[in-house]
């Protein structure tokens, strides 16, 4: 029995919108978490970027303001928990939308991505 796929999802933005949507449209019961509300512990980001395969440099959203503002570059000499830690504190710079399910996660970009993990 596979779990609720998790949408971490950010209602302003239009990919994370449209992956909801797609979901909806496929009748696919979810859970909404939206993390700039909830944002994930450093233990979950780390858990879902592990899922995802991916380094926190390849899921941080250096073109928001916030990651001006603090200063950052992806080029920076940071370990992989300081960058995590940025994310979790700073969740804006986290990309969107994130779909989590059992122990598979996908970014959802483009939101068809969505479709190979349910």
């Amino acid at each position: 029995m596979s779990s609720i796929p998790k949408v971490y999802h950010n209602p302003e933005c239009s990919k994370s919108r449209a992956t909801l949507q797609l979901l909806e449209e496929r009748k696919q019961e979810i859970k909404i978490i939206e993390y700039l509300k909830t944002p994930p512990t450093v233990e979950e980001l780390d858990q879902i970027l592990l899922q995802l395969d991916r380094e926190p440099t390849e899921v941080i959203r250096a073109k928001e303001d916030r990651f001006d503002e603090l200063g950052l570059s992806v080029d920076d000499n940071r370990s992989r928990e300081e960058w995590i830690q940025i994310m979790v504190d700073n969740p804006i710079l986290i990309e969107r939308p994130i779909v989590v399910n059992d122990d598979k996660a996908v970014l959802g970009r483009p939101p068809e991505n969505v479709i190979d993990i349910l």
